[in-house]
């Protein structure tokens, strides 16, 4: 009789479905930011997509008060340095999507991580957006010391961002 040898390897993208991950939002020193939980909806090539509920209510300086069970359909890539949240209204409608600047994501065992460089983009149900904390990032640029790479991938993820926005496309369409 032959021993099974342990599993070391990741699970295959079909066997993440449904399966549970923690979240974490770091600054770029390695601080946790923020950290939250979710269950995994699909796993697509780079694309990794998230179903998560609020646990408590959120004040928020710009999207005010966001009530605990609030649901959020997360979109992850894993070759993409940003990530965009679809925050669902009652009755299911569209509150907004909320678009974090960040590392590509890392997705080991049950945490799904990215390094948060500061820049987030609002866009409202009626696809107009808003640029937001552009100098939050210039700031922890200087702080931090962040690679002139990252300054570029800020920079490109904007613009690509702008244009998935303004043309509708995945994941806003």
């Amino acid at each position: 009789m032959h021993e099974t040898e342990p599993r070391t390897s990741e699970p295959s993208s079909a066997e993440r479905v449904g399966q549970s991950v923690t979240v974490r939002s770091l600054k770029h020193d390695g601080r946790l930011q923020r950290r939250w939980e979710g269950r995994v909806e699909s796993v697509e090539g780079t694309l990794v997509v998230l179903d998560a509920y609020f646990a408590e209510e959120v004040r928020h300086p710009i999207l005010g008060t966001i009530e605990a069970g609030t649901h959020s359909r997360e979109f992850f890539w894993t070759d993409r340095w940003y990530s965009v949240f679809r925050f669902g209204g009652r009755g299911g409608r569209l509150r907004c999507f909320y678009c974090n600047l960040g590392t590509p994501a890392r997705l080991e065992g049950d945490t799904l991580s990215f390094v948060d460089l500061d820049v987030d983009v609002l866009v409202r149900p009626d696809f107009t957006y808003s640029i937001l904390d552009e100098d939050e990032f210039e700031a922890n640029a200087r702080r931090f010391g962040y690679p002139e790479e990252f300054r570029a991938r800020v920079r490109d993820s904007l613009e690509e961002l702008r244009r998935l926005v303004e043309t509708r496309q995945f994941p806003f369409d």
